[in-house]
């Protein structure tokens, strides 16, 4: 299956939200602890993507789906905290592809996007938490973050058993603009 990855601005994940419901339903019902229990009514899911466009209108945080056919069969995030000290990092959250499209590199792609945007950006820092011995920790570590530590019981798996966290990082690109502040985030479309 061709896919293509492309950035959402907060009308599109709008518009797109029933479709990115289905992905964050099926990435739940697949057991990956992404923050939601199961079964996760697709309402729900639905309802927590159109509650992100307020982030990405103001620039808090930035989407990418990756679009196979005529659906969404992925997605990964940036979260940019908003404080003064911590505008040279961010946090790569909700990487997710759909159990159809697992298996041909679509993960690694999407991580690839999200940490070029980030370089792009003026970002030098990138972290994230996973759950501990999950697949998506082989995906991380291949790609060269650095495991920072395990927090014990620190999220409940979808099937709501307390689970330990692996905290990962990645320092890229080589820095900010001239007044010592990432760069907007453009990101590339990829």
């Amino acid at each position: 299956m061709k896919t293509t990855v492309r950035r959402l601005d907060a009308p599109q994940v709008l518009a797109a939200a029933d479709e990115l419901g289905d992905l964050l339903t099926d990435t739940v019902a697949d057991g990956a602890s992404i923050g939601f229990l199961a079964p996760l009514a697709r309402t729900a899911a639905v309802d927590w993507w159109r509650e992100r466009a307020d982030a990405l209108a103001v620039g808090h945080l930035a989407v990418w789906a990756a679009l196979g056919g005529d659906r969404i069969v992925g997605t990964v995030s940036l979260a940019f905290p908003g404080r003064p000290n911590s505008r040279h990092r961010a946090e790569l959250v909700k990487l997710m592809v759909h159990r159809d499209a697992r298996g041909a590199g679509l993960g690694r792609r999407l991580l690839t996007v999200a940490e070029d945007a980030a370089v792009a950006a003026g970002i030098t820092l990138l972290h994230l938490d996973t759950e501990t011995d999950s697949p998506a920790e082989h995906l991380y570590r291949s790609a060269g973050w650095t495991r920072a530590g395990v927090i014990p019981d620190y999220a409940a798996s979808p099937a709501g058993v307390l689970r330990p966290t692996t905290l990962y990082y990645k320092r890229v690109g080589t820095g900010a603009g001239a007044d010592g502040r990432p760069v907007p985030m453009d990101g590339p479309a990829a």
